[in-house]
């Protein structure tokens, strides 16, 4: 089974969270370093805000991204504790989000979607995603 980089995941899914954190130590800096002032305090209310928006659009994605392992016949979601096999048959909607460069996946009888990383090697996921162009050229070799 092919799985994406672990690395990869891990900054994904914690990328709010660390940009929230930074936010708050560089406000607690602004109270600590330059004292009370009516712009120090307008800095660190921006800040704090941000710190909030990010952390709360940490708590939306990070639940939705998980760690996919494929191969022809199967994929598995894996999770800490255990990992759930699926065969391909309960796949409802794979799609690509090139913006984000997200998979979205959708599984039968599941109401969330599912988002998960690319694999390491930029070809398409077993000519799932391949054009006709790509087909022949592979074909005619």
């Amino acid at each position: 089974m092919e799985e994406a980089n672990t690395v990869k995941y891990y900054l994904a899914r914690y990328f709010f969270l660390a940009l929230s954190v930074l936010q708050v130590l560089a406000a607690t800096l602004i109270l600590l370093q330059f004292g009370d002032s009516n712009k120090n305090r307008v800095a660190m209310f921006v800040m704090v805000t941000l710190a909030m928006i990010f952390f709360s659009l940490h708590l939306l994605v990070a639940a939705k991204i998980k760690r996919v392992a494929i191969s022809k016949k199967k994929l598995a979601i894996i999770n800490p504790h255990k990992v759930k096999e699926y065969d391909w048959s309960e796949v409802k909607d794979l799609k690509l989000i090139p913006f984000l460069n997200l998979y979205s996946l959708k599984l039968k009888g599941k109401k969330n979607k599912i988002y998960f990383l690319p694999f390491s090697d930029t070809s398409a996921m077993f000519g799932i995603f391949t054009s006709d162009s790509e087909l022949i050229s592979k074909k005619s070799r």
